[in-house]
């Protein structure tokens, strides 16, 4: 019955409704729909516009397009997503293997002594603690014990507590010993800090005084000759020869480490005698100076390696002399030579010793070290210059014989080097 009135209700809706199969000549066209059988049945349908076919094709292309765009962005964000979980995945089994690796050190490792000593101090009291403990346990089970009326054994509670002092006493030696080095490296700390400081405040002075150009040292020609063999054939000599002299001054920079004895440092011969001024300390003798081969013994000290500034001064009035070492006189006397003038026109050898002039040298009097500075005046010099030349105050040529590379030739294998030499005596002090 239901369908039989439904069919007739759209029998009856299609009287109303124009069927067209395509468009009218207005461009309109008509839908077909069912209407409740309680509903007024006149046509409510609105008429719709009719959208050209471009129009819906450019709407469907449009919206598949969008929908390709959004498949391909999905497509990303999920490779990038498999990407992430790949790698959280990967760091997560490292991180399961370490924690397992770690665990198997501990493991092995858990009964090892520590190596610090805080640690050492830590486990000590850790122990004592754990030891106090167990004591007080054990009187609180003996005083219930007591009053019980029960036997408690002694023993191991005096066990404990010998135990337990004997760690205290443990502990109080490793903090004791602990304070002690700890006293020990703050001492030597500050030690070593005042010397290093002292040694910068001595270059920054230094500094200083090279930049101010004043009094500080003005060598014209800053070198050194080596010997480092003891040999007859290595050997410096200056180009000049002495006028005749009644008094001189010898001054020079000199450092050597051999034993027993430096040497010859220089020697000066003349026609008719090889030794008439020659410095010389060989085998387990002193050191001493000859003077028209009369000698006198100088308290001086060279064999130890350093830079040491020498000065030897002699007049022929009564043969006096003075020996200066460093800036200090370590010595004088008389008698040596008096009234004897230097003779003129000899050789002035560096490094070696004489037997004739300007030749037949001896290798076990040779001088084996470093020389500089040989300067030779015609005066006796007063102190306080030679103390100003031995700090590296001022310095003062030679009025005889200047240090200048033009002045020194050498032979046999003895070479020339540059040198700053107040700064190589600061280093070697």
């Amino acid at each position: 019955m239901l369908h039989l009135l439904a069919g007739l209700i759209c029998i009856y809706a299609l009287t109303c409704v124009k069927v067209v199969y395509g468009q009218n000549e207005k461009g309109e066209r008509f839908l077909c729909t069912a209407v409740p059988i309680d509903k007024d049945t006149s046509c409510p349908v609105q008429s719709l516009p009719v959208q050209s076919a471009s129009v819906q094709e450019e709407e469907l292309r449009n919206t598949v397009m969008q929908l390709r765009e959004t498949i391909l962005q999905q497509k990303e964000t999920i490779v990038n997503q498999l990407g992430t979980i790949k790698e959280l995945t990967s760091k997560l089994s490292r991180c399961e293997s370490d924690s397992e690796t770690f665990r198997k050190m501990n493991k092995d490792t858990m009964d090892d002594v520590p190596k610090d000593p805080n640690d050492t101090i830590d486990v000590l009291g850790k122990t004592m603690q754990s030891l106090k403990d167990r004591l007080e346990n054990l009187e609180q089970q003996q005083m219930r014990a007591n009053i019980s009326g029960a036997s408690f054994p002694n023993e191991l509670r005096n066990l404990l507590q010998r135990r337990l002092e004997d760690l205290e006493n443990q502990l109080l030696k490793k903090v004791n010993e602990l304070e002690e080095e700890k006293s020990q490296l703050y001492n030597e700390t500050v030690a070593h800090r005042q010397r290093t400081d002292s040694t910068l405040n001595s270059l920054m002075n230094r500094i200083s005084e090279l930049e101010k150009g004043g009094a500080g040292f003005k060598s014209p020609e800053n070198f050194k000759i080596s010997l480092p063999l003891r040999t007859n054939y290595l050997f410096g000599q200056v180009k000049k020869s002495l006028p005749e002299m009644y008094a001189f001054t010898i001054c020079m920079w000199l450092k050597s480490g051999s034993s027993p004895g430096i040497g010859t440092p220089f020697s000066y011969g003349v026609p008719g005698q090889a030794n008439e001024i020659v410095l010389i300390e060989w085998g387990h003798n002193p050191i001493e100076l000859l003077i028209n081969d009369k000698v006198a013994q100088l308290p001086l000290s060279l064999s130890d390696g350093r830079w040491h500034h020498i000065c030897i001064t002699w007049t022929t009035r009564d043969g006096l002399w003075e020996a200066y070492q460093d800036g200090q006189r370590l010595g004088s006397g008389e008698n040596l030579a008096p009234w004897h003038p230097i003779k003129p026109g000899g050789v002035l050898i560096l490094g070696q010793e004489q037997d004739v002039v300007g030749g037949r040298f001896d290798a076990t009097q040779a001088f084996v070290g470093e020389l500089s500075h040989f300067n030779v005046w015609d005066r006796v010099l007063r102190s306080t210059d030679i103390v100003a030349m031995s700090n590296c105050s001022s310095y003062m040529p030679g009025n005889v014989v200047a240090w200048t590379d033009s002045n020194i030739e050498v032979f046999g294998g003895a070479s020339k080097w540059p040198l700053e030499l107040c700064e190589d005596r600061l280093f070697d002090n």
